[in-house]
This record gives structure tokens, C-alpha cells and sequence, in this order.
């Protein structure tokens, strides 16, 4: 397998981006091999011109106008071709929605193994790569090691830190040549936009999460005001959106994985699958009645006592405070 050389990083997710080329230029040096980036799409030149200061030893540019709009077929057929021309040993792909699909695809054409969401990429004595990643609702965490290349996984927002920028590190730019791009096996007829928060959950710094201790839909009001003196948004769990039918998306394993700088829990229970989801916080508050809620057991603080008189007397308490600076 001495064939397979070099790590190669993907994302269509600028900041997460970064964040594979921090990790992805980390494992180089430890591998003392080169890190490329592929980039794709319509008129790229100039966001490779933009990728080229955060480490990247050499750019790979694919232009043309069929990947002027995401679409799976065109961009997995050059990402397969690069892959089989120009054999690097891992690649790191961003863990989006559209990321995991590709990973996925990309794996199944090279027919290799592909290890979803990793938390932690590590190089042993011997060379090899260790990646951890969470399993059984969150109750382990397993080492997988690939046993032939390339190596390709995926990897979630905020897991690494970012590449900064140097005026010193300017990657090599080369177009690639001879590929054939794949039609689409779909038309994009029309784009809308949806109506979306600001800023993404997975991206928020504060979180405050609400459970089935909210005895109404409009009571998230008082999680809402919370949320916006801290400058931060609100998540759902699971059973609030599938069960009660309030909202469409939650926190959890089957839902959004975040790690904000603080989450605050009202509410909830703390079941495995919404633990999984935010396990990464730096901070966790937990504001419960029941002093026996399994989320109890990974909170750093505990409020025991009713969300209704709690949260909007700690909203209270932060506006008097913010006044007063």
C-alpha cells in the first residue's frame, strides 16, 4: 500500500474547512506527508486563491459549470477520479449533510471502508491511523483502524481547531485535467430559500435546550428571552418534536450534535440519545424538579426546582447584571 500517499481535506463548509486543514495539516507533519485540498465548483480560482494562506501544500482546482450547484453525481465523479489518480492515504471529508453523502458514495466506488463522524484522528507508532468516533447512543466510545486505502472519514463541525492564516503558507494551485464530469441525474428547476436562525445551532456558543418539563408550546417563550440575553438560540428534544409535533428539528443523536460553550437543560429528562447530542458542551446546567433525572449525572451545575420560577429569575438576574456593566 506504499502507493497511497498524502491526506487531502473536503468541505463545501468554509469554517469546517479550517477545521479539516487544522487537523488534516497536524496529521501530515506526523505522517511527513503533503496535504492537498480539491476544490470544486464554477469560477473557483479565487476561493482556492482564499484556501491557499492555512497550510495546504497544494490545491486542486475542478472548474466547470456543471458544478456550479451541488448536485451528488457531478461531484462524486470528480472526487472518484482525483481519489483514483492521485492516491492519498486519508482523506477528511466535512460531516454535512452533503459530506456524509459523498463520503458514503465515494467509499462505496472505491470500494473501501469509510468511518462516519469521527471525534478524534490520532497516528500511532506503527503509522496507522486511530480514529474514534461514538457508538451505542453514546454509551462508548470505539478505536477503529482501517485495513486498507485510502482511508476515508468523515468529521463534524467544531472537533478541531482551525487553520490560521500566514502570509508565509502559499499552497501550490494546479487545475486538474482530463476529467470527465458526470452528468446529474436531476435538474434543479428552481432554488428557494428557507427561513432560517441566524446563526446554526451546531454554531451557537449558548444553548438553551427545553424538554417535556414545558408544559406548553408558548411556554418557550421564557427559554426564548434566556436565549436572547445570552446571545445564544434554543433547542428541542426529540419527543417535544416527534411525539408532541411542536417543531421539526431537536437536539440528540438522531438529531443535532452540538458543543456550545454553554448548554442549559430545562426540563429534561437527560435520555441517552439527547446525552449523545450535546455531550460535547463545555458547560452543561441542568434546571430540573426531579434531583434523580439521569441528565443530572453529566451536568456540571444543578438547579433543582421548577423551570417556571427558575429560568425567567435567572433571566431576570442576567439583565440586572448586563444593566449594571
Amino acid at each position: 500500500m506504499s502507493e497511497y500517499r498524502g491526506i487531502w481535506v473536503y468541505s463545501e463548509n468554509k469554517e469546517l474547512m479550517l477545521e479539516l486543514l487544522g487537523k488534516g495539516s497536524e496529521l501530515a507533519g506526523k505522517l511527513n506527508t503533503q496535504l492537498t485540498v480539491p476544490v470544486l465548483g464554477h469560477e473557483a480560482r479565487e476561493h482556492a486563491k482564499e484556501l491557499a494562506g492555512y497550510g495546504a501544500q497544494k490545491i486542486v482546482i475542478v472548474d466547470s459549470p456543471q458544478l456550479r450547484e451541488f448536485q451528488v453525481e457531478p461531484y462524486l465523479s470528480v472526487l472518484t477520479q482525483l481519489t483514483q489518480q492521485h492516491k492519498p492515504e486519508l482523506f477528511l471529508i466535512g460531516s454535512t449533510r452533503r459530506g456524509k453523502e459523498l463520503a458514503a458514495r465515494l467509499a462505496a466506488r472505491l470500494n473501501v471502508g469509510c468511518i462516519p463522524d469521527c471525534q478524534e484522528l490520532d497516528v500511532d507508532d506503527q503509522g496507522r491511523l486511530l480514529a474514534r468516533r461514538i457508538v451505542y447512543g453514546g454509551n462508548a466510545i470505539v478505536t477503529q483502524v482501517f485495513r486498507i486505502k485510502p482511508q476515508i472519514v468523515t468529521i463534524p463541525r467544531r472537533r478541531f481547531e482551525k487553520a490560521e492564516y500566514t502570509e508565509t503558507s502559499k499552497g501550490e494551485i494546479t487545475a486538474a485535467e482530463n476529467l470527465q464530469v458526470e452528468p446529474s441525474k436531476t435538474e434543479i428547476v428552481e432554488v428557494k430559500p428557507i427561513e432560517v436562525a441566524e446563526t446554526k445551532i451546531e454554531e451557537a456558543r449558548m444553548v438553551v435546550g427545553g424538554g417535556r418539563g414545558l408544559d406548553k408550546k408558548e411556554d418557550f417563550k421564557i427559554l426564548d428571552e434566556l436565549a436572547q440575553i445570552l446571545g445564544g438560540q434554543v433547542g428541542y428534544t426529540r419527543p417535544l418534536a416527534e411525539d408532541r409535533k411542536w417543531f421539526t428539528e431537536w437536539v440528540g443523536l438522531s438529531g443535532h450534535t452540538i458543543s456550545p460553550e454553554l448548554y442549559i437543560a430545562c426540563g429534561i429528562s437527560g435520555v441517552i440519545q439527547h446525552v449523545a447530542g450535546i455531550r460535547d458542551s463545555k458547560i452543561v446546567v441542568a434546571i430540573n424538579k426531579d434531583p434523580e433525572a439521569p441528565i443530572m449525572e453529566m451536568a456540571d451545575y444543578i438547579v433543582i426546582g421548577d423551570l417556571y420560577e427558575i429560568v425567567p429569575a435567572l433571566s431576570a438576574a442576567l439583565r440586572k447584571l448586563l444593566a449594571s456593566t
